[in-house]
């Protein structure tokens, strides 16, 4: 009886892993074997999605206060649909790729493995998708296996859209860099953080304005999913090695 019922909990986990950071891993693996020049050391990547996790718990330590803090400046109430809409651009779109990406940047600006435009695609998404791994155990703790079906065709390539765009951007910043011009190569991280935060912040928005009725949501999920299965194959095909 003993054994039949650990058997029977050892195939739950593995079936909650698989739903919970399987569809990452596959991204990952989709956007590692798209590097057409050199690919990146696995130590650094596996160093990756450890930082990955752990933004994701620093995310929600932040966002708590990031919250409250809105809420004080804001002077909206915290229980009404405008509050909740500007907090996914100014508080969750912020403060979560902002712990992604300091992290990020942190092991591999001035790693010898950045060589690459291309790696600063790989780099974002190992973070990201490292995140969304996370996130997503932790939903599916919360909230059973049910959510982990969704999540895998909407939550998880959205975080890898968000890093797409700024692994673009952070990548041309460090080629920028090498040649010498930092002016440019800070306004490419800038532009490349701020537009990450905002694509996931438009999720976020439109995904919670989806329960009112309004049809936006499913164009922004559209607009992700040409991000991860079109962009980022241009940003491969065209990559080019630091001068």
């Amino acid at each position: 009886m003993f054994f039949l019922l650990a058997n029977g909990f050892t195939l739950y986990l593995l079936f909650f892993l698989i739903l919970a950071i399987g569809p990452a891993v596959a991204l990952m693996r989709y956007v590692y074997y798209l590097d057409p020049l050199e690919k990146e050391p696995s130590g650094l990547l596996s160093r990756l999605i450890l930082r990955g996790v752990l933004a994701a718990f620093l995310a929600g330590v932040f966002e708590q206060v990031g919250m409250s803090v809105f809420g004080l400046l804001s002077g909206l109430d915290e229980n009404t649909l405008g509050f909740e809409l500007l907090s996914d651009f100014v508080v969750v779109g912020v403060i979560e790729e902002a712990c992604k990406y300091i992290l990020m940047s942190r092991a591999t600006w001035n790693s010898p493995a950045f060589n690459c435009r291309y790696d600063g695609v790989v780099y974002a998404v190992f973070t990201s998708l490292g995140f969304a791994g996370m996130e997503n155990v932790m939903y599916g703790l919360d909230y059973g296996t049910g959510v982990l079906m969704s999540r895998a065709v909407m939550a998880i390539p959205a975080h890898m859209g968000f890093a797409v765009l700024f692994g673009m951007l952070y990548g041309e910043a460090k080629c920028l860099a090498v040649r010498g011009h930092r002016i440019g190569s800070a306004l490419c991280v800038v532009v490349g953080f701020a537009l990450s935060a905002l694509l996931h912040g438009l999720y976020d928005a439109t995904a919670t304005l989806a329960d009112y009725g309004d049809g936006t949501f499913l164009l922004v999920v559209a607009l992700i999913y040409v991000i991860v299965f079109l962009v980022v194959r241009s940003a491969a095909k065209h990559d080019k090695r630091f001068a």
